[in-house]
């Protein structure tokens, strides 16, 4: 198992280096000089100097040819130092730590919602496949999925705003507890809830046509100890392959929901990097975003043999 845990890692390091690549070239090639971008958002006051803009790149070290900067940047990551924002001239680091406890506290919350509603909800509709249970259970799923974030988060904020007394609105942050949480994790959760049910319901109905299943209740064992004990941990083998979707569909509705609910997390601050062009920020959101797609789906793996011992005996024969 360590060994395979280092060759996914060797892996990781030429994926990353790719992302950070591409990104790294949308931003030279792509929308311009950031310093000049920032002088033409500046105040009217602000006058437009041609000489102080080049002494500013010079100093940024925006001036050098591609491979250069990109790999001065590479370097400056292995030391631990993401630069800083060209727009606020703030540690870029100071500004993610700030910003990622509320997106991972968001994000984590959202993953136990998705579990614990959907996949029982997915098993009672395979359980009663065809039924009208199932019909409804799985033309919810497919409404929610229906439903993007960024349509589902301004619906909601109009309704509550007709609804809800004035003043009483729950915007922006109040921590893990309060109840300003409520309404982005919805939110947030929809799709994810959508794709575990549908996967779970699917997984169910695969696994009660097998033998073993088909005997326990030839044998007469109660129903609720099948599910439990001959369904359900053969049917979270199939679910947890979606957990890097899952995770991939959380950091693209967190852009949305943050920006919606005003909290301060990395979406926001993804949303205000692309506004101002400040592309040290952009570049460091990106690497955490595909750090956390590429642990999600080791971790996957690292799941796969304790859910299927027989995906043990198959890592360990390669």
């Amino acid at each position: 198992m360590l060994a395979y845990i280092i060759r996914r890692f060797l892996i990781w390091v030429p994926s990353v280096l790719l992302v950070m690549l591409g990104v790294y070239a949308l931003a030279f090639y792509g929308a311009g000089d950031p310093i000049k971008l920032i002088f033409l958002r500046a105040p009217g006051d602000v006058a437009y100097d041609p000489v102080k803009i080049e002494a500013i790149r010079e100093q940024a070290g925006l001036n050098r040819p591609f491979l250069v900067q990109f790999g001065s940047y590479i370097w400056n990551l292995l030391q631990g130092n993401f630069g800083n924002s060209l727009f606020s001239g703030r540690s870029v680091w100071a500004m993610i730590s700030a910003a990622a406890p509320v997106s991972f506290l968001l994000g984590l919350c959202s993953i136990i919602l998705t579990a614990v509603v959907a996949i029982p909800l997915g098993m009672l509709a395979g359980l009663k496949q065809n039924s009208r249970l199932d019909y409804i259970i799985l033309g919810t799923a497919v409404t929610l999925w229906a439903i993007p974030a960024y349509v589902a988060g301004p619906l909601l904020m109009v309704l509550l705003l007709v609804v809800l007394p004035e003043g009483s609105m729950p915007y922006g942050w109040g921590g893990l507890f309060s109840v300003k949480i409520i309404l982005p994790l919805i939110v947030l959760s929809f799709q994810p809830i959508a794709l575990i049910l549908r996967q779970t319901r699917a997984a169910v109905i695969e696994v009660m046509s097998e033998d073993y299943v088909r005997t326990a209740r030839a044998k007469g064992v109660p129903e609720l100890v099948v599910a439990l004990r001959h369904i359900l941990r053969p049917v979270l083998t199939p679910v947890v392959t979606q957990l890097g979707l899952i995770m991939i569909t959380i950091v693209n509705g967190a852009i949305f929901v943050e920006l919606v609910f005003g909290l301060p997390g990395l979406g926001r601050l993804t949303v205000q990097a692309l506004i101002n062009s400040d592309f040290p920020v952009i570049l460091a959101i990106t690497l955490i975003g595909s750090f956390l797609v590429m642990a999600s789906n080791l971790l996957v793996d690292l799941l796969y043999p304790l859910l299927d011992p027989r995906a043990a005996d198959a890592k360990g024969a390669r």
